[in-house]
Order: C-alpha cells, then structure tokens, then sequence
C-alpha cells in the first residue's frame, strides 16, 4: 500500500514536468489554429475589432480570387521542379556514400559540404543570388557574356521563367543536403546482409539498388515526400526575400498570398484565415493520399 502511494506521488511529479509542453501547445498553437479557423467565417478586416459570421461566403469567394488560385499553382511549380532534382541527386549520393564497393573517402566532408546551404539564413541566401544574378553587371550576367551564352546582358528578375528557376535553383540547393543525410541513415538501417548476398549472387550496383535499395527505403522517401511536401507548400522567405513576389506575381506562393492579405494593404484578416485553412486542409488531403498511395504500392509488391 505504501509502495502505491509513493508511485502515484511519482505520477504526480511527472505530469507536472509535462505540463508546461500542454500549455504551450494549447497557448501557442491549438488556440491560433482554431481561432484561425473562426475567423475564416467572419469579415474581420481592417482596424475594425468587431467581427461578424458570414458562414461560407469568405470560401466560396477565394475560389473566385485570381489571385489565390495563381499562388497556388505558383506553389506547387516552384515545389516540383525543385524537388524532383533534389530527390534524384539526393538518391545518387546517398547511393554513393553508401556503396560498399566504392569505399569513398573524405565522405564526412562531404556531407558536411553538402548540408552547410541549410544553415545559412534565408536573408543571406536571398542576397547572395540576388548579387549573382543582378542586372546588368551580376556575375552570372558577366560569366555568360564572356562564354558566348549571352550577347548583352539579361534581367533575370523581370523574366517570370527565369525568376522561378532562380527560386526553385535556391530552394534545390538549400534542401538536398538533408534530403541526402535522410536517405543515407535509411540506406544505412538496412542489414548489410543483404547487400552481401546480392553481391556474393552476382548482383550488380544498378540491381541492387532497385531490387534491395529502393523498396526498403520507401518509408524514407514517404517521410522525405510528404516532409517536402509540406515545405513547399509553406514556402515564403526564399521568394519573399528575393522579388517579394515579382514579377507579375510569378513567384507568389500561398504563404505569401496569406501575409500580404493579412498585413499589408486592407489587412484582409478574414480572406488571410480562409486561405489558412485551405492550406491546412490541402497538407492533411496530400499527406493523406501519399499514405494510401505508398501503402498500396507495399501490397502490390508483397503480392
């Protein structure tokens, strides 16, 4: 009895050491979401504090914005075109660093080498190739003039496809580093065994790596997909820093969309929230159907 009421004393002490994490959650996180949520059926905007129901005027009308849908397709462009890329040269490396015949030295370096874009501030990156890609005398501009690519100099920034090749490019840089490190513990967790009988049976690298690789990394590539995935549809500070968004909104992602609604302008806090939570609903219905996808591709294969 006595041993009882010592371990409920314990459980005591450990709610309470848990508890300042609950706290923070419901201050700093489930009370915004929800009351994100309440505003997206309210007109709130402006300096005006009163705010009234207007039940599902505020969606139906953001479907209508023109604006809106364009950052939304903006978003996704500016996702796939950096993460296609990033995922194919983050599988090669991974498959390098990780190859038993090679035996690559100096392999720590160049994961090191690899990661060191992602711990740069965005603001610093924004500068770096704003600089490198200024016009008229911006390195890049310099480089290609002097190799015979370019006759006379090019505005990068007033080009829409050149803009978001620029956005993408950084956004490829900053992430495949860690995109490379993922997949490389993943490769890792798998039993060397394997490898070593695929070899010892005549296996070559391209054969092991699709018949072994590849299927035992697919909850690798599911957490990497779906992770990317919901970074890129969060994407502000890259495009943001760089062009604000310009030119002709080509490069205007849906967070980005948010912000100025909500602090620029009108302060429209009401079509802000709504946006909110279509983006929020958009990463939960995404995430979801990569699941199910990976999940009946894992049937299909064991049958």
């Amino acid at each position: 009895m006595q041993n009882k009421r010592k371990f409920e004393q314990y459980h005591r002490y450990g709610l309470l050491f848990i508890a300042p994490f609950f706290l923070a959650f419901l201050v700093f996180q489930l009370y915004p979401i929800l009351y994100t949520i309440y505003l997206s059926f309210t007109d709130l905007k402006g300096w005006n504090p009163a705010a009234n129901l207007v039940g599902l005027d505020n969606y139906f009308a953001i479907f209508r914005n023109p604006l809106f849908l364009k950052s939304i397709s903006n978003t996704f462009i500016l996702w796939g075109v950096n993460f296609v890329p990033q995922i194919g040269l983050a599988l090669l490396l991974a498959a390098w660093f990780t190859n038993i015949k090679l035996r690559l030295r100096g392999k720590g370096f160049f994961k090191v080498v690899f990661y060191l874009p992602n711990i740069i501030t965005a603001a610093s990156v924004a500068i770096l190739f704003f600089v490198l890609f200024s016009f008229p005398l911006g390195p890049i501009n310099l480089a290609l003039q002097h190799f015979g690519v370019l006759d006379q100099p090019f505005d990068f920034f007033r080009s829409e496809t050149g803009t978001r090749l620029i956005v993408s490019f950084i956004q490829f840089w900053m992430w495949y580093g860690q995109t490379t490190i993922v997949l490389v513990s993943g490769i890792l967790s798998i039993d060397d065994a394997l490898f070593e009988s695929a070899m010892v049976d005549g296996a070559n690298d391209g054969q092991i790596f699709r018949k072994i690789t590849l299927p035992l990394l697919k909850p690798i590539l599911l957490y990497t997909l779906v992770t990317s995935l919901i970074g890129g549809l969060q994407m502000f500070d890259i495009p943001f820093l760089l062009t604000n968004g310009n030119p002709n909104n080509s490069v205007l992602t849906i967070t980005m969309f948010i912000y100025n609604q909500a602090f620029t302008g009108s302060r429209n806090f009401n079509v802000a929230a709504t946006a909110s939570v279509l983006l929020l609903v958009l990463s939960i219905v995404l995430s979801t159907l990569l699941f199910q996808f990976f999940k009946e591709n894992s049937k299909v294969g064991r049958k």
